[in-house]
């Protein structure tokens, strides 16, 4: 290998190693894939200490053109591998990527800040839905996951501003009233798709159409659904009907007694259906089509790199 250094020059002997070993690689003589002398080998030619040649090694203009791999000597690196060393796993490409860091001079706060920045822009894998109540992360979460194949996590708003690393890699999900808490964590690019629900019309005409006094019972898993449901349902329901809310959560779950008409939520209906044959059995469902096609929209839009 023609290389050749002069000792009495003003340019650093490791400097003179580095430029002449990019030039070569750089026309040519040294070919991708070829391995450059050991520190040893190079050193004793040119009659120098091996701290210098190992220090040409590392020059960081050299180490964009050449690479080490699994203890090997330093070898030219080829045109389809201008990245990181071949890694088997995921913790070899995170020990890359902060040795890299480390080599090139930043810190540890600022790899973390900068890959925390970049994770929170990249397109989402997957949903987060939030909701104070546990009864209704379920419910969300039971519903997008008949919709969509990605998977789905739930929190609560406190525990994604308590932990900002939960929206990594997340398209949030959530109703009105938390977006303003929440939007200080979320990337500019990714706003959080707000929760709309379903139409409440076709259950309430149910009831104004009961031909004699009825009982209906409202079952879910969340008491937020219940509390919401009975609101709602009082007007149709005025004097001529009862209406008794059950919650089957927990280790003592409440059962519904003779109802002819049972109000459920997506989760508790099949098991209610199952029960109740005689008595009409509703199925309401929380997310409205128009909240899915969004949310959809949303995530087909950031698979192709588009933006909402």
């Amino acid at each position: 290998m023609d290389i050749h250094v002069d000792k009495e020059s003003e340019v650093p002997l490791h400097e003179q190693i580095a430029a002449q070993l990019v030039f070569l690689i750089g026309t040519g003589k040294l070919k991708p894939g070829a391995c450059v002398p050991s520190v040893r080998a190079l050193a004793q030619r040119l009659g120098i200490h091996r701290n210098t040649v190992s220090r040409a090694y590392h020059d960081v203009t050299l180490n964009r053109i050449a690479e080490r791999r699994s203890g090997r000597r330093l070898m030219v690196r080829s045109s389809e591998s201008e990245t990181l060393p071949a890694a088997t796993d995921l913790d070899d490409l995170v020990h890359v990527a902060v040795s890299e860091a480390q080599r090139r001079g930043y810190s540890i706060r600022q790899l973390h800040e900068r890959l925390r920045d970049r994770l929170l822009a990249v397109p989402p894998d997957h949903l987060l839905v939030l909701s104070d109540d546990a009864g209704m992360r379920m419910l969300f979460s039971g519903e997008l996951k008949t919709c969509f194949t990605c998977p789905v996590e739930a929190c609560t708003p406190d525990e994604l501003l308590s932990h900002p690393d939960r929206g990594i890699g997340a398209q949030v999900v959530s109703p009105q009233g938390h977006i303003p808490k929440i939007r200080c964590v979320l990337p500019a690019e990714r706003r959080a798709v707000v929760i709309t629900y379903s139409s409440a019309d076709e259950y309430l005409r149910v009831i104004r159409g009961l031909k004699t006094p009825s009982l209906i019972a409202v079952v879910s898993v969340s008491p937020y659904f219940l509390e919401m449901a009975r609101g709602l349902m009082a007007p149709a329901v005025g004097r001529r009907h009862s209406v008794r809310g059950y919650l089957v959560a927990g280790n003592k779950p409440d059962r519904p007694g003779a109802a002819d008409v049972l109000v459920c939520d997506s989760l508790t209906y099949p098991v209610m259906r199952s029960r109740y044959r005689a008595a009409t059995v509703l199925a309401y469902r929380l997310l409205s089509a128009a909240c899915l096609h969004k949310i959809g929209a949303v995530m087909e839009g950031h698979s192709s790199g588009e933006h909402p």
